[in-house]
């Protein structure tokens, strides 16, 4: 009977889904949610299991309408599944290019020269209050600089320089050499912030 209200919930609800027999768990039926990694893999993450057993063990009851002693049914809910597992197809989807908003480094500033490492400290000091910030102050050159961060896949790349010390701006950059100019700091953190809002809206 479970197993005939899930069926009937999956197709009230317009999902697709295929009846796996007998593997079911030993406390009730459940649905599995499978995703695929950017591979065409599946793997089981998120899954509601039907638990007759736990409600029983735990001496779990409700009082019915006739004052009689009931025995509940338990809904599991589990939203990731394995968090290992969850976080490795998270990784594969995205080849380790995340959204801004999820990304554990947001922002890479570099510095042009060395003459330009304190204007560098200073925007990340601002940057961090709001983001997740690393400043790169290596002695290498630009484009050595931009690789790396290209590598590291991060979305923004602020670049400062001579000018943009002297006129308090940033010049940004995005994750695949898109040029987006020159910016003033606070201009550029309402961008970022109101990015990230509509980011994580879809999710």
């Amino acid at each position: 009977k479970a197993e005939t209200i899930l069926e009937e919930v999956l197709k009230e609800k317009g999902f697709s889904f295929e009846v796996c027999k007998g593997e079911g768990a030993f406390y009730g039926p459940k649905i599995d949610i499978k995703l695929k990694d950017a591979l065409g893999r599946t793997w089981q993450c998120a899954t509601v299991q039907v638990d007759f057993f736990l409600p029983q063990r735990f001496e779990l009851y409700y009082i019915d309408e006739q004052g009689e002693k009931r025995t509940p049914v338990m809904i599991h809910r589990v939203i990731l599944g394995s968090l290992e597992r969850f976080l490795a197809t998270l990784i594969e989807h995205y080849k380790g290019a995340f959204p801004f908003w999820l990304s554990p480094v947001q922002i890479k500033v570099l510095s042009l020269k060395s003459s330009c490492s304190d204007y560098a400290k200073k925007v990340e000091e601002i940057l961090v209050k709001e983001f997740r910030v690393e400043v790169d102050l290596r002695e290498e050159t630009l484009s050595k600089k931009i690789r790396d961060a290209e590598l590291e896949k991060v979305p923004y790349m602020v670049v400062v320089g001579e000018r943009e010390k002297s006129s308090q701006t940033l010049n940004v950059r995005t994750r695949g050499r898109q040029q987006l100019g020159a910016m003033k700091i606070e201009d550029f953190c309402k961008f970022l912030l109101e990015k990230e809002k509509k980011e994580r809206r879809g999710y």
